[in-house]
């Protein structure tokens, strides 16, 4: 890194974790801006480093303290260059302990965002530590600046926290209850990414069911649904996540009748046993979560379900895991999101009897990856020959001299093409299927 940093007016944000942190990212880098920041290419020209971290599962707080350690070392070479530490580990008691002392600059939380011009400042005028992080959450405040990626498809928050206090789930702890936005300040935003040449949304929520619930106005994720379809220049609309228990016939038919929204629903069923479905408290069963599939494949026709799973959750035994393997091929998801079972401090699953061992969740989740990517394969193989609508996004990562697009069932498909397409909705032929990927050729 460079030896002086005096005058860096430039800052780098290192990102982990979901969508929401993704978006929390380009709020946090308007808020920069609004300062005189610019964008660093690299860590080694910034003056402020900020991390914006995920708790969800001990891997990424591990990966998190490794960055960490490296930034704080050089930070000791450096000591002008301002570290930051925000997002969901922040909201964390034990990890604001360890970080006392440690180096860090500024902590702050999930609810205060906002805040963080005014604690860098408070930083910059000689405070060695300064710690900001609120407990619980407060209103939403609106409008924030953001400085989203150059691309075409942006994310919107909707709503934040969750009420659904899952019980290996730390999210209601970090993110707060639920609290919509306005329908008002939603549409806005999305009409200004129109402007600015978006041609996708992706409206983000941890459980975007539940949007409308504490506003003034009766308005629920359907009718938002419905409002942002009549922005103009906005071709597609996604989003996630939906919870199984709040999807209402009402919204079925509102992603079914409205052109726009694209026909993919994302339904983490977690597990396949009831029992497991209990303790986790996820509040339906395995029969309900058949026939809320069922009533989307049969109502939005070509739709692609696709799904979270985790295996080895406290007490699952091998009957309940065959309960999920057999909830898989019944409902064939198009993906699906895997995972092992990670104890996390703090939520009701960690102190559950029966945990299982690290070697049954590894051959499990081996297992469960060999049956999902084998029925991912085979739909991807129903698909050839067939045309797609898709949007093309840009040149292919693992292929620079191809083109990768995104077809309204969220399939990634490679193609050679001009890359003045980029931007355009075209069709393609399918000429091949992968596990992960379509591969095709312009009609």
């Amino acid at each position: 890194m460079q030896a002086d940093c005096d005058d860096c007016n430039q800052y780098f944000i290192i990102t982990y974790g979901c969508q929401m942190n993704v978006r929390d990212s380009e709020i946090i880098a308007g808020l920069l801006e609004g300062m005189g920041y610019t964008a660093a290419q690299s860590l080694d020209d910034a003056g402020i480093i900020v991390f914006n971290t995920c708790s969800v599962r001990h891997s990424a707080e591990n990966k998190v303290y490794g960055k960490l350690g490296e930034v704080l070392a050089v930070k000791r070479k450096r000591p002008e260059t301002l570290v930051a530490f925000g997002g969901c580990m922040a909201q964390l008691p034990e990890v604001r302990q360890k970080l006392k002392k440690s180096g860090v600059d500024v902590v702050f939380g999930t609810h205060n965002i906002h805040e963080l011009p005014y604690l860098v400042e408070q930083a910059r005028n000689g405070r060695k530590e300064v710690i900001q992080v609120w407990e619980q959450e407060g209103v939403v405040v609106e409008p924030l600046p953001s400085q989203r990626h150059s691309g075409l498809s942006a994310f919107v928050n909707i709503m934040y926290g969750c009420n659904n206090f899952c019980t290996y789930c730390i999210v209601p702890y970090t993110r707060g209850r639920e609290r919509s936005r306005r329908p008002e300040d939603i549409i806005e935003e999305i009409k200004e990414i129109a402007d600015q040449g978006y041609r996708e949304v992706t409206l983000l929520g941890q459980n975007v069911n539940s949007y409308g619930k504490g506003l003034e106005q009766e308005v629920d994720f359907a009718d938002l649904l419905e409002m942002t379809s009549a922005v103009a220049g906005i071709e597609r609309i996604r989003f996630t996540t939906s919870h199984p228990k709040d999807m209402s016939d009402k919204l079925i038919d509102s992603i079914a009748g409205t052109a726009k929204v694209c026909e993919h629903v994302h339904v983490p069923l977690q597990a396949g046993s009831n029992d497991v479905l209990r303790r986790m408290n996820r509040r339906y069963t395995r029969e309900r979560y058949l026939e809320l599939t069922s009533k989307i494949r049969r109502r939005i026709p070509g739709a692609a379900i696709t799904s979270d799973l985790i295996v080895g959750f406290p007490g699952e035994s091998e009957r309940d895991f065959l309960d999920t393997l057999d909830m898989v091929e019944r409902v064939r998801f198009e993906a699906a999101f895997t995972f092992m079972y990670s104890v996390r401090s703090g939520t009701r699953a960690a102190d559950l009897p029966d945990q299982v061992s690290q070697d049954i969740k590894k051959e499990r989740l081996q297992r469960l990856n060999a049956v999902q990517y084998q029925i991912a394969r085979e739909i991807n193989q129903t698909m050839e020959g067939t045309i797609k609508e898709v949007l093309v996004e840009g040149p292919s990562k693992t292929n620079p001299d191809k083109l990768a697009s995104r077809t309204r069932s969220n399939h990634i498909v490679i193609f050679s093409g001009s890359k003045g397409l980029i931007g355009q909705l075209i069709n393609v032929r399918i000429t091949e299927a992968k596990t992960f990927s379509l591969l095709g050729e312009t009609v």
